[in-house]
């Protein structure tokens, strides 16, 4: 009985390995017949130069030169205004008349008391040349005189607060007040602005202070008006830095002739810092970032391929089947770690690991590693525009 069991279990044993060692030549079979990866077609570009202007990048805000709230300081009625809303006026222009009946002729009275009060100063002179009263009495007369005059220059400056002018030339918004609707202390009138020249505000970092001077000039724009470029200069630096932030708080002045900037916009802005710097520059696509670094993939002829690096990092999975040997004409990528830079609209600079007049590889590098044979193809090139601009508006 146990010899049986034996020879059973041989069997099966010897049934599997024939099971698997089949299995194992089918497989072989199939990864012998698999087709065989040619050549990638990718994009590729070649390194250059290009001169950039080191610029600070920031966001700022739009700030009137000189804007209030235009407000009456007393309460009264409105009987005239005297503007339109949106329309420009100049320093002193009336603006609203608030109802004075009253104070006017409360005025009158006074400067009526004042012009006794004259009177009987020159009366009483008189009467004490000729010795008739006292000192006492002309000194009485004096107070009483200099009394009234300050009652009726007090009723005076009242009622020219009822009479509501522009504090400064400027550009009116829009009112909601209208004739004959009551007014408080502080209630807002309209809005009055002078935007032209505009300051804009900004903040930059302070470790790029030391490059950031008086009279520096610089270049924003509005989404509200593509395309268009508005130049400026740096027109003071605050004398601290935001604790809570690092950063500096800029004011520049910008002219704006066509009143095309407001208040409150918000801009891009772009400060020019010291003298152009060459770069080697490159699409953005160009470059790929791994937790080991930013590499990219230099085209070389297939006979003066360096051989790659033993600390690279594989671009392929280990599994995928290897390429056919490159003749020795085509062209193979290789891998090179890169140090990159400054970012400047769709273009990146390279500070480390490539020379002018290589040629990289610009799209296509997933399907790619140490080796791979390509076919440039350059009929649709990924972006490289140093200011893009929004393609729908």
């Amino acid at each position: 009985m146990t010899k049986r069991m034996l020879i059973m279990l041989g069997a099966i044993v010897v049934l599997v390995a024939l099971l698997a060692l089949g299995f194992f030549l089918h497989i072989r079979q199939l990864m012998a017949s698999a087709p065989k990866p040619g050549p990638q077609t990718v994009s590729s570009t070649i390194v250059q130069k290009v001169g950039w202007q080191p610029h600070l990048s920031s966001v700022g805000t739009m700030v009137a030169v000189r804007g209030v709230d235009v407000t009456t300081e007393i309460a009264g009625l409105v009987r005239t205004i005297n503007f339109k809303s949106g329309q420009d006026v100049a320093a002193g222009q009336l603006l609203v008349q608030l109802n004075a009946d009253a104070d006017i002729a409360q005025l009158r009275a006074l400067e009526a008391a004042s012009e006794l009060a004259v009177s009987v100063l020159a009366r009483d002179r008189q009467q004490f040349a000729a010795q008739a009263i006292s000192q006492a009495q002309i000194d009485s007369d004096l107070a009483d005189l200099k009394s009234k005059q300050a009652l009726a220059a007090q009723q005076a400056a009242l009622v020219q607060k009822k009479t509501i002018r522009a504090p400064f030339a400027g550009k009116l918004g829009i009112t909601t007040v209208n004739p004959g609707q009551y007014l408080n202390p502080g209630d807002k009138i309209v809005t009055l602005q002078t935007i032209d020249p505009i300051y804009v505000d900004f903040y930059i970092p302070q470790k790029n202070l030391s490059g950031l001077q008086v009279g520096q000039v610089l270049n924003l724009s509005s989404d509200a008006y593509a395309n268009v470029a508005f130049a400026g200069k740096v027109s003071a630096i605050s004398s601290k830095v935001d604790p809570a932030t690092r950063n500096v708080q800029v004011e520049a002045t910008v002219a704006n002739p066509k009143r095309q900037l407001l208040p409150g916009m918000f801009a891009n802005v772009n400060v020019e810092v010291g003298d152009k710097k060459l770069y080697l520059t490159l699409p953005q696509t160009a470059i790929t970032y791994n937790p080991y670094g930013s590499t990219v993939f230099v085209v070389y002829p297939a006979s003066q391929a360096p051989k790659p690096a033993t600390a690279s990092a594989p671009a392929a999975s280990a599994s995928a089947p290897a390429a056919p040997p490159p003749k020795a004409g085509d062209l193979v990528v290789q891998q090179v770690f890169v140090t990159t830079g400054e970012t400047r609209g769709d273009q990146v600079a390279v500070l480390t690991g490539l020379t002018e007049g290589q040629q990289v590889v610009t799209s296509g590098q997933i399907k790619l590693k140490n080796g791979s044979p390509v076919v440039i193809s350059n009929v649709v090139q990924p972006l490289n525009n140093p200011r893009p601009t929004p393609q729908e508006h």
